[in-house]
């Protein structure tokens, strides 16, 4: 018996069926964002790359007992023990973060930690909130090389998607502040398609934009040149703001998350969870 089109596995991998496939990819997260009263996010981003401080430290400790460790290995392994201070602090910051969101009064779950769902920063991020004893959220990609989902994602709350675009909407839809730790060129990609959104008044909400580590940061991002050639206005240099420790980044969200979703509550911040507004 042919089963119902909705029902067949051929029909839904197929080229015909993919405007389905990403509709789910809509749907389905929707639906399980309000079945547990998520409201709104702050997203961590940052590379894959970094180890948390143990587990650097003790791929240090091995290559540096054998002799025969390639002396760029032995380097790279350093600067690995360096980076790990990345880690440490986005899951210090989530930690920060989630224990304040615990003490507003909201029947949502408010500015819940949200990251890429994989290792490294990601990792660091959902571990923080996991450490907090709050929720966190999972948005992984299905890729053949990239490493599985961290085990500090929230049951019900890691997501898998298929489409990167559908993943990235998800980023920005509930989204009310992003903290960009160092990271590779996926990092600067998920920044600057926030930060066009930002500066084409697409994004119908306040959203804010942290560059964490200076030492990282001020030898990637000189975007002053930009402005000298007329690439941009200067105030769009004020759509990124800066920090060094996790609790002057908590400052800064605190003080944006109350500024402009707490203090007074609007109309849209009542609505339902799983219905922050863009501009189509």
């Amino acid at each position: 018996m042919q089963p119902l089109a909705y029902l067949d596995p051929e029909f839904l991998q197929s080229e015909e069926a993919r405007p389905i496939r990403i509709l789910a990819e809509y749907l389905e997260p929707l639906r399980r964002f309000q079945a547990q009263k998520i409201q709104d996010t702050v997203v961590f981003f940052g590379s894959a790359r970094i180890h948390s401080r143990e587990a650097a430290e003790a791929a240090l400790a091995l290559l540096s007992g054998r002799t025969d460790a390639a002396e760029e290995l032995l380097r790279r392994s350093q600067k690995a023990v360096e980076w790990s201070r990345y880690y440490e602090e986005a899951r210090q910051l989530a930690f920060l973060l989630t224990k304040w969101t615990a003490t507003l009064d909201s029947v949502h779950h408010r500015f819940v930690v949200t990251s890429g769902g994989g290792p490294g920063i990601m990792e660091a991020a959902n571990r923080g909130a996991h450490e907090a004893g709050g929720k966190s959220v999972g948005l992984n990609i299905k890729l053949p090389f990239e490493q599985g989902p961290n085990r500090y994602i929230t049951e019900g709350l890691h997501f898998e998607f298929h489409y990167f675009f559908m993943r990235k909407f998800w980023f920005a839809y509930l989204a009310k502040a992003l903290v960009i730790f160092p990271g590779g060129f996926g990092t600067l990609d998920e920044m600057f398609e926030i930060l066009t959104l930002m500066q084409t008044e697409k994004l119908a909400k306040q959203i804010q934009i942290i560059l964490y580590g200076s030492q990282y940061w001020d030898g990637i991002m000189r975007l002053e040149p930009m402005v000298e050639w007329g690439a941009i206005a200067e105030h769009d240099l004020s759509l990124l703001q800066r920090a060094d420790t996790p609790e002057k980044a908590f400052a800064l969200l605190e003080a944006h998350l109350t500024t402009h979703y707490l203090e007074p509550t609007t109309a849209q911040e009542m609505k339902a969870p799983g219905i922050a507004k863009t501009r189509a």
